[in-house]
């Protein structure tokens, strides 16, 4: 392990030139009404999760500055999103569906120009290997696509007139007003434009604040939202959240929170709003989601779902597995069986080929790790796996640790790396009260072949977690798929279809069904003399 550490990281030739970075990036633009405009206050530096080798010692690499914008700056923001919105009379909320279709289209060919720029930023911000990295690029690309779809087949169903007990009326989607979209750092770009892209596409107007990590990686794109929408609409603004986002918040002109981050920020922001029944949240929040391995079960199967599960980038994900229950019967098969497979996982830099296991981002990160291996190791745990819990620098080795008890931080913490806390357990009770006490019900696995036993604990488990995975890790996709949790986990549903729900609002037009309404409203519609009364159908 100590020979691995000590190669880990690469100097400065070692790196293949396509991924090679220029001198770094001091960005001063930021997007309000339409205009890139220059912050020349103070900047915030932004370092790469890779150190480089130079002689004897490592350095880590500054990658760049972004904006530290302060309340006042932020605010213009919120107010040119205010303008533009119009209290719903704006340009863009009372737009034709098709054409603001037009307008996200126009957007994703401009994004699509910025594949490698934005792929190359993923890896050098956050870590990510550059399979994930392309594979992020393309899925939100993809959801774009899908969003745009489902719009369009939304909008068709909703063209038709209904008549109910002698009232002709419309329904239709109405946006809900100004959207503050702000993503999590571990998916800067999927998951921040699974809500940005609805709220737009919807009649929103937005502002957009980026993650803490993987900043930079919105700039080959400033340009790109500028031409693609009208002035306002779309507002891109940087800094420290507690004094940017506050002020919005607090200004009550929010009536969207999207939001991916810990329940605490979620809470907190939410409470500066002066009138919070006029706040719409979409909130993904923590998770601890278990994985339980039942007696008669397809051992190779649940560790090679476990495994990825629990370590797909290093376990940054909040649908990563976090916590694992064996069954007593198969606990040392299972985890001879991880062992040999986590050993399998390749360490190294994102741009490597083959590379799964790479440095983490957030500063602190691992020394926040020591201490949960530290307290697990005090109170009777051992890491199991050859090198487990070494790091270097940003670099953290995965370490699997057992037997887990109760008494330990690492049993209720949310890791949010590579830690994997296997739990023995006799008696399928204690599993089952973890689920119902936990604070978290997002998801959660099921790895069995029992199927009386699989079907109670999936009628136990229905009302505690967003979803059940059976003989499978926890995921987000398919995207068309309801994505949501209980309890701290989350507030809203979101998915293709979900979303698009999320960020409006059903307007029903409605009249008594006399000739002279039905006149009056056939002329409208035959004029074009409305947008939102209509019977358009969209192809």
């Amino acid at each position: 392990m100590d020979r691995l550490l000590d190669s880990l990281f690469p100097t400065a030739d070692d790196i293949p030139e396509a991924w090679r970075l220029g001198a770094p990036l001091e960005q001063r633009e930021y997007l309000v009404n339409g205009e890139l405009k220059r912050w020349d206050g103070p900047l915030a530096t932004v370092r790469s999760p890779v150190w480089i080798k130079e002689s004897d010692t490592e350095r880590q690499v500054i990658l760049g500055s972004a904006p530290l914008l302060d309340a006042d700056t932020a605010l213009t923001a919120l107010d040119a999103a205010v303008q533009a919105y119009d209290k719903g009379r704006g340009a863009w909320p009372t737009m034709r569906v098709a054409e603001r279709i037009q307008h996200v289209e126009t957007f994703l060919a401009r994004m699509l120009e910025q594949r490698q720029a934005v792929v190359k930023l993923l890896m050098w911000e956050i870590g990510k290997n550059l399979k994930d990295s392309e594979k992020e690029f393309d899925r939100t690309c993809d959801y774009i696509v899908d969003t745009i779809n489902a719009l369009k087949d939304l909008d068709r169903r909703s063209s038709r007139f209904e008549l109910e007990q002698g009232t002709l009326g419309q329904i239709r989607r109405a946006p809900l007003g100004v959207a503050l979209c702000m993503g999590p750092y571990n998916y800067p770009l999927n998951e921040t434009f699974t809500t940005l892209i609805p709220a737009l596409i919807m009649g929103n107007t937005v502002v957009f604040k980026p993650a803490k990590f993987g900043v930079l990686l919105i700039r080959p794109l400033l340009e790109a939202f500028r031409d693609s929408f009208p002035p306002g609409v779309i507002n891109v603004i940087y800094g420290r959240g507690r004094e940017t986002v506050s002020a919005l918040m607090a200004s009550g002109d929010i009536d969207v929170f999207a939001f991916i981050g810990t329940h605490k920020a979620a809470s907190d922001l939410k409470k500066l709003h002066p009138r919070p029944h006029r706040l719409r949240a979409a909130l993904g929040l923590d998770a601890k989601n278990p994985g339980i391995v039942l007696p008669d079960v397809d051992l190779d199967n649940a560790v090679e779902e476990a495994v990825t599960g629990a370590l797909s980038f290093n376990g940054q994900r909040c649908t990563a597995l976090k916590i694992l229950f064996v069954h007593e019967d198969v606990v040392d098969a299972f985890l001879d069986k991880f062992q040999r497979k986590l050993a399998t996982l390749k360490p190294g830099m994102p741009w490597a080929p083959g590379v799964a296991l790479t440095p983490l981002p957030e500063q602190g990160k691992v020394d926040y790790l020591d201490g949960l291996v530290a307290d697990a190791i005090a109170k009777g745990a051992r890491v199991l796996n050859e090198g487990g819990g070494q790091s270097r620098g940003s670099f953290f080795y995965p370490a699997l640790l057992y037997p887990v008890a109760p008494s330990m931080r690492v049993y209720h913490e949310e890791q949010f790396g590579p830690l994997v806390p296997v739990v023995p357990y006799r008696d399928l009770q204690t599993v089952v009260d973890y689920v119902l006490d936990s604070d978290y019900g997002q998801q959660l696995s099921l790895f069995g072949n029992d199927p009386q036993t699989i079907g109670n604990l999936v009628d136990t488990f229905a009302n505690q977690v967003g979803r059940i995975n059976i003989n499978a890790q926890c995921q987000r996709g398919p995207d068309t798929y309801p994505f949501n949790g209980r309890k701290n986990s989350a507030e809203g549903t979101l998915s293709v279809h979900d979303a698009l729900r999320v960020f409006s609002i059903r307007t029903l037009v409605a009249t008594k069904f006399q000739e002279a309404n039905k006149a009056l409203i056939s002329e409208i519609i035959r004029n074009r003399q409305s947008s939102f009364l209509t019977t358009d159908y969209i192809f």
